[in-house]
């Protein structure tokens, strides 16, 4: 049976290459990505397990992203902690000057995340899930080695 090991990447178009290019670059630069690869109409950054590329959109079609629309819907960044969810949301505000849709908080039980913006209404968000549930677990597991 084929089995999918992981998302590979993710390709955008974008109406204002160079925009988008700044936004991501900046973007990424902070979330430990490098650049993997650059061509005169696409550029990808890759962390080392998944890549993110963008390119520009044809003409006639450079309109922004409307949430609702069919396709996208939006990206998540899993990251490592909560601190690291409000550290990239003050990033977002204070470097980036994004436009944050959902502040940093918890959405579901032990669901910490930031909704955010690109240039182009695109929605991504950066996300911890299972923090709390971890912690716990450990605490637990202490005591029953301590008793």
């Amino acid at each position: 049976m084929v089995r999918v090991v992981g998302i590979d990447h993710l390709v955008i178009r974008v109406s204002d290459y160079e925009k988008s290019k700044a936004f991501y670059g900046k973007l990424f630069s902070f979330l430990g990505f490098g650049i993997s690869d650059e061509y005169p109409d696409a550029i990808g950054w890759t962390n080392g397990k998944t890549r993110f590329w963008i390119g520009p959109a044809e003409a006639g079609h450079k309109r922004r992203h409307r949430t609702g629309d069919v396709g996208f819907h939006h990206y998540a960044f899993g990251l490592r902690s909560r601190k690291d969810v409000d550290a990239l949301q003050a990033f977002l505000i204070d470097e980036l000057g994004a436009t944050i849709v959902d502040p940093a908080g918890e959405y579901y039980d032990d669901y910490y995340a930031v909704f955010f913006l690109d240039p182009d209404g695109l929605k991504l968000e950066g996300m911890k899930y299972g923090e709390r549930h971890a912690k716990a677990a450990r605490r637990r597991k202490q005591r029953r080695k301590a008793a």
